[in-house]
């Protein structure tokens, strides 16, 4: 009987550990999921949540490069809540009353809050701890980014 762990030649180098990409399996159950859903799902007291963009154009009809609407949504104070996780806002300690957002909600957060990650078509989500978030907006566009 043959034994993984000793038939495995251990890898020399760092770059010898990873496994080449054609060689990633596929896990087809996730297939028929949507973004949201394959998104990850925040842990304990944080927060998913979706930079705004912007329009991609100023007021007065300019059109912006993917460049500079890429550097505006990492400086961004404005966010759209995707995802709560299970512990958000169950602090009483901290968080006496209601929660002071939902799924569905924008928010203001601190300009460089979070962990970041990139999904599909570059787009970034952020991970923050529920106390993060500075307040609710109705409409991403009346706040403007110094």
């Amino acid at each position: 009987m043959s034994d993984l762990a000793t038939d495995a030649v251990a890898p020399t180098s760092l770059t010898d550990a990873y496994i080449p990409e054609e060689s990633k399996i596929l896990d087809p159950s996730i297939l028929d999921k949507t973004l949201i859903e394959r998104m990850p799902n925040p842990v304990g007291w944080r927060l998913l949540v979706l930079p705004y963009k912007g329009k991609g154009k100023t007021d007065a009809g300019i059109l912006l490069t993917k460049q500079t609407t890429d550097r505006e949504s990492l400086a961004t104070v404005v966010s759209y809540v995707l995802k709560v996780g299970p512990l958000a806002y169950q602090d009483d300690s901290k968080f006496a009353g209601e929660p002071w957002c939902k799924e569905g909600d924008w928010v203001l957060i601190g300009r460089y809050a979070g962990a970041r990650f990139s999904l599909e078509d570059d787009a970034e989500v952020r991970i923050i701890n529920d106390d993060e978030v500075i307040g609710t907006i109705l409409d991403p566009d009346d706040i403007k980014a110094l």
